[in-house]
């Protein structure tokens, strides 16, 4: 079972969710569940993956007041999420409001997220911000670092800086992941499994190039390959979730 490679489930009905899942078997034990399948399926499907022995990476992106992040955390401990998401721009009180409503849940682990993929350097005056990404990435990792939180949600663009400024147990969770053949989409700040591991990303989410792939078991294997490759080298940095 690889539980570094996160097969993101954007679909919009549980039905559509475990028809992807189904054909994975025991080879995908990891997944992410985003605001599109959790809106419009509740907490369900995120309580069917964990009682099928499965890793939920929920991914909440949560930016608000402390006292509502924390129990929006507490919520995904409770259903039994692996990882859960929040804004580093939302400030040092929300980070360690969201890091301390976690320790009651020994599985659950606060990933930071710090710039979505896709923005590029060019759009980030419109928000007010300095036009460089990696600039940013690296700024609000060290603040979420800082605060308590297991790991970081970045692109592989920005994975190599991060992996050098931040300690070595660190979590490095990148999104925009494709296989060579996938077609641009929506994210600006994509790369390849092994770019990834060779970036130092201790886990990669896949989305599309999996669950669009006419045989998703095979495109899963293409990427759960690429991303352990360097790993078996010794390549890759310490630090993983799960060996």
């Amino acid at each position: 079972m690889n539980t570094r490679v996160f097969v993101s489930l954007d679909v919009d009905s549980a039905d559509a969710a475990f028809r992807l899942v189904e054909p994975l078997g025991g080879e995908a034990s990891a997944y992410k569940v985003g605001l599109q399948l959790l809106t419009a399926e509740g907490p369900d499907v995120v309580q069917r993956l964990v009682a099928m022995g499965k890793q939920v990476f929920l991914d909440l992106k949560l930016h608000e007041i402390p006292n509502s992040v924390a129990g929006a955390v507490a919520a995904a401990g409770q259903l039994g999420a692996t990882m859960v998401t929040v804004h580093a721009s939302a400030g040092s009180a929300v980070l360690r409001a969201a890091v301390e409503a976690a320790r009651a849940y020994p599985s659950l682990q606060v990933l930071a997220l710090t710039v979505i993929t896709s923005l590029r350097d060019e759009d980030l005056p419109e928000i007010g911000l300095a036009p460089s990404v990696v600039v940013q990435v690296e700024r609000l990792a060290r603040l979420a670092v800082a605060s308590g939180c297991q790991g970081v949600v970045a692109s592989v663009q920005e994975a190599a800086v991060l992996a050098s400024v931040l300690p070595p147990r660190t979590l490095i969770v990148a999104p925009g992941i494709q296989l060579g053949s996938t077609q641009a989409n929506d994210q600006s700040r994509i790369a390849t499994p092994a770019l990834a591991a060779r970036a130092g990303a201790t886990h990669i989410v896949v989305g599309r190039a999996v669950t669009r792939a006419a045989d998703p078991l095979q495109a899963f294997r293409e990427v759960a390959q690429g991303f352990d490759a360097p790993r078996n080298n010794r390549k890759v940095r310490k630090g993983w979730l799960t060996a």
